[in-house]
């Protein structure tokens, strides 16, 4: 093959892979910002944890510069904190309703939203008259991140051995009542519930768990590997397409020893 031919092959493959990172990261930079702008009102909840025993006290921070309230739903009517007798405060981040006796009334789904209509990440609690509850968060973890299972006893106890379910299968026992998950993936959302031998069982809790939005640093790192491997493979195609083509005399090049087809 003449040499000016493959630099120029090579060329258009660098501008051609050039253009798709730049493409990639356009890509990501915009799903980023997208996810932004839909979590620009959120939710979180001090203790972050899905189960409360009755009388526990519960804070729901809502973080948005306009002063979001917090709502929640239960038996499909909507109140807002400040209108009942929980708690509210108000910074210039946002506001806080705070439970400070929860009940089983208090069971249900809560979010934040703002009078132009946006609307928060929605976070489920519920509380219960049971002896045994399974704290996991509430909110959902990211890929890669440690996850602590607590079960816990109404009753104080220092000896007992729990038992974790996922999805009703066991998945383990611990006697200091902790799980721990050190690396957690998508492959461990599911159903969690914990039991206490002569104790009780805990309530089924979901874990969610997300995946974090790719950096730029990240992008490049990754991105790269994947289309230099991609490109790779693509430019010895094409070399081989084009020594097939001139062995078969579709492109002609000046030569004296010319091998047959």
């Amino acid at each position: 093959m003449p040499h000016s031919l493959l630099v120029s092959l090579q060329q258009h493959i660098m501008e051609v892979r050039a253009l798709c990172i730049r493409l990639l990261m356009t890509v990501n930079i915009l799903l980023c910002t997208h996810d932004q702008n839909v979590d620009a009102v959120s939710l979180r909840v001090v203790p972050n944890k899905s189960q409360f025993f009755k009388y526990e006290s519960v804070s729901f921070y809502c973080e948005e510069i306009s002063n979001g309230h917090v709502l929640y739903k239960m038996k499909e009517e909507v109140e807002q904190c400040n209108t009942t007798s929980k708690k509210t405060t108000a910074s210039s981040t946002g506001s806080q309703c705070t439970i400070h006796y929860l009940y089983a009334s208090d069971s249900g789904e809560y979010w934040c939203g703002t009078a132009g209509g946006n609307r928060s990440n929605n976070i489920y609690i519920t509380v219960t008259d049971g002896s045994v509850i399974l704290e996991s968060p509430a909110v959902p973890v990211m890929v890669g991140d440690a996850v602590t299972l607590r079960c816990r006893i109404k009753m104080l106890s220092s000896n007992f051995t729990a038992d974790f379910y996922k999805n009703g299968r066991h998945i383990g026992s611990s006697s200091t009542g902790n799980m721990t998950i050190h690396e957690v993936y998508k492959t461990d959302e599911g159903l969690y519930k914990c039991n206490i031998s002569g104790g009780g069982e805990s309530l089924a809790s979901w874990l969610s768990v997300s995946l974090p939005c790719l950096t730029v640093s990240y992008t490049e790192t990754h991105i790269d590997l994947i289309l230099r491997t991609v490109f790779n493979i693509v430019m010895v195609t094409l070399l081989l397409l084009l020594l097939g083509f001139l062995c078969c005399g579709k492109i002609k090049v000046t030569t004296t020893n010319s091998p047959a087809c």
